[in-house]
């Protein structure tokens, strides 16, 4: 049996993607209490940033940013150790 495709309005959809750039809460959040696959929603948000000139669809939400910004932090802190090291 195939499963019955479902089809959401326009207003639905803005509403979903508008919910998921107020930054309250991530995208796979509000796709789950939305009832929706997180890759469609992530798809609404992409194709939306693109139409409105946001970059280029992959701007990344403050949680990526954060953890990006600490693997960087963590990356130059053994690297500090390793200069402090050789220089005594």
């Amino acid at each position: 049996m195939k499963k019955k495709k479902t089809v959401q309005t326009e207003e639905f959809k803005e509403t979903a993607i508008r919910l998921a750039l107020a930054g309250d809460k991530s995208t796979a959040e509000v796709a789950r209490e939305l009832g929706l696959p997180m890759w469609k929603l992530y798809g609404w948000v992409q194709s939306w940033r693109k139409r409105h000139g946001q970059g280029d669809g992959k701007a990344s939400t403050a949680a990526e940013q954060l953890a990006k910004l600490q693997k960087e932090n963590r990356q130059l802190k053994e690297e500090n150790e390793i200069l402090k090291k050789a220089a005594a």
